[in-house]
């Protein structure tokens, strides 16, 4: 993964929000949205309302390895993906946060699909 997958701008993340199908889960929140290019992005997210700095970096580290160790193989061309870490994030074990995960991107995978056939 390089530089050119990550949504760095906020116009990328409220995009995500507003316009974008979202997958909740216990450990991680996940937002996916097309967009015009041919590769897709990820951003991560983690607010102060989860906890102090030290919860909120573990929750980065956790969803970058996350977006690394996933949705990688799994994203799906011309999609940006925002990965929100919540206060179980830094906590869940790890093999219940993986599987969290795919199982949301499916779904997201699923709505997306269908939207695109409807528009």
């Amino acid at each position: 993964m390089s530089d050119k997958h990550i949504i760095s701008a906020r116009p990328g993340f409220i995009r995500a929000r507003n316009h974008g199908e979202k997958a909740i889960s216990k450990g991680v929140i996940i937002q996916a949205v097309r967009h015009d290019n041919s590769h897709w992005r990820y951003g991560l997210t983690a607010t102060k309302k989860i906890g102090n700095a030290v919860i909120r970096n573990r929750v980065r580290r956790r969803l970058r390895a996350i977006a690394k160790q996933v949705l990688a193989p799994l994203a799906m061309s011309g999609v940006d993906y925002v990965l929100i870490g919540r206060a179980t994030t830094a906590t869940s074990q790890w093999a219940e946060l993986v599987n969290e995960v795919e199982k949301s991107l499916r779904y997201l995978h699923r709505k997306l699909g269908d939207a695109e056939k409807q528009g």
